[in-house]
């Protein structure tokens, strides 16, 4: 991060007197006092507990400044906000740089996609990409000041829990190419309604001075702005579109009506092959080859927990999409699931937990997913949580268990697991089933 101590006082406005402060460059931003190092400047940010009270050990650590919304014995920068002092540094530092954003939103995808766009783009350019979950107020401008110094291009992954949470990131990091994966039921407890999830992914326009590929739905055309240009994807006859698809256990394989060659990705999920096709458009707007691009994709690394396959200790094979759930993805993932060919002598086994933050619908929306379990293929389903005692309570089949302890289900399934079964593993993030994975 090339910036100094008279730098950033003068882009946040700080109210203390500065200049006696010594023009020192700053390593790094952190709002953990933990990762505090020798130069770095520290950000107190309010939560669980108020950050001012880590102060004094973020300079112990080697801190050589602190924001601060109050005066403190510490070298110190006094706003009244760290959070909006924190963002409004992180915009100038974009403008300064001049590093050109790709945005990345949507109800499912949007993390492989920015992993795979950044993949893509790397064969090219120094491509910086969203870390971990940091797609948020926080994450995001955290991300911006945390890229390398020699970033060419960034890719940003935009999350949304509430109306207005995409038009602020957008509105900060001003994206000169915006990506919509999927219009889904993700967050409907805070938005009400597909249509305003729809109004609030298309707030990836608000800050936008490019392109925008966004899936081929009609919910969304009632907000796409006069004079944008834009690219929609979905079914032939639509600008981006995937032919020849096949499907394996660990893989994918493709064609596009805009790529000559097809693509290979290492990952399981025909939803996939949406993301990659994606991240192949980038590659190529941006004037990577198809060989470079090709390449990049059948070499992705993805972030854990998204359709992941593991070995168990005893052999059986653990597909693993834990890091978020929602209605969609979770009937995606079982037609997945329930496509790949049995192992020999094997079983077919689905680990279900609770989809969070739905809503009034949350009910019917569990109950639903048992139109996606097809029993001629699934052998076992292992249900978890409160919100999954209403697909329990609906279900006949004898191969429905229903748990509300999380041991014992790890227990009974660990107990009853054989070395050629395969099992998908699908809940939201908080419901814990990566401990399961994990343990077995």
């Amino acid at each position: 991060m090339k910036l100094t101590i008279h730098e950033i006082a003068q882009v946040v406005g700080a109210k203390n007197d500065w200049s006696q402060l010594a023009d020192l460059s700053v390593n790094k931003i952190e709002f953990d006092s933990r990762l505090i190092e020798k130069g770095d400047i520290f950000l107190p940010l309010k939560g669980a507990r108020d950050g001012h009270d880590f102060i004094e050990i973020a300079f112990d650590n080697g801190a050589i400044i602190s924001f601060s919304e109050k005066e403190v014995e510490q070298a110190h920068l006094l706003v009244d906000d760290n959070l909006l002092a924190f963002q409004k540094l992180a915009k100038y530092y974009l403008e300064k740089t001049k590093v050109p954003v790709i945005a990345v939103t949507g109800s499912n995808g949007k993390t492989t996609t920015k992993d795979m766009i950044a993949a893509v783009l790397s064969k090219k350019f120094k491509t910086y990409k969203t870390q971990g979950n940091h797609n948020n107020e926080i994450g995001l401008p955290y991300t911006i000041l945390h890229m390398p110094d020699d970033t060419e291009k960034l890719v940003l992954e935009m999350g949304m829990d509430h109306p207005g949470d995409i038009d602020f990131l957008s509105e900060l990091a001003k994206p000169e190419l915006a990506v919509i994966t999927l219009i889904g039921e993700a967050h409907l407890e805070h938005m009400g309604s597909r249509e305003n999830i729809a109004k609030g992914k298309m707030g990836i326009t608000a800050g936008l001075h490019g392109e925008l590929i966004a899936p081929a739905d009609p919910i969304i055309n009632a907000f796409i702005p006069d004079n944008q240009k834009i690219i929609r994807f979905g079914l032939h006859g639509e600008d981006l579109f995937i032919t020849k698809l096949v499907e394996h256990k660990e893989k994918l394989t493709f064609e596009t009506n805009f790529l000559d060659e097809s693509i290979t990705i290492p990952v399981p999920g025909k939803y996939n092959a949406t993301n990659a096709m994606l991240a192949a458009y980038v590659g190529l707007h941006y004037g990577l080859s198809e060989a470079e691009i090709k390449k990049a994709l059948k070499e992705v690394e993805l972030t854990r927990n998204r359709t992941e396959w593991k070995k168990a200790k005893n052999g059986a094979d653990l597909l693993s999409d834990v890091y978020n759930a929602n209605p969609t993805a979770m009937r995606l993932i079982l037609e997945t699931f329930q496509a790949i060919p049995k192992n020999e002598n094997g079983r077919k086994i689905a680990v279900l937990a609770d989809m969070l933050e739905l809503g009034p619908s949350a009910a019917q929306l569990h109950k639903d997913i048992l139109k996606s379990i097809d029993f001629n293929k699934i052998d076992k389903v292992y249900l978890y949580g409160e919100m999954m005692k209403n697909l329990a309570e609906i279900s006949t089949d004898k191969a429905v268990s229903y748990f509300t302890d999380l041991d014992l289900l790890t227990e009974s399934l660990s107990a009853d697991l054989k070395p050629t079964d395969q099992v998908l593993f699908k809940g939201s993030n908080s419901m814990k089933l990566s401990e399961v994975v994990e343990k077995l």
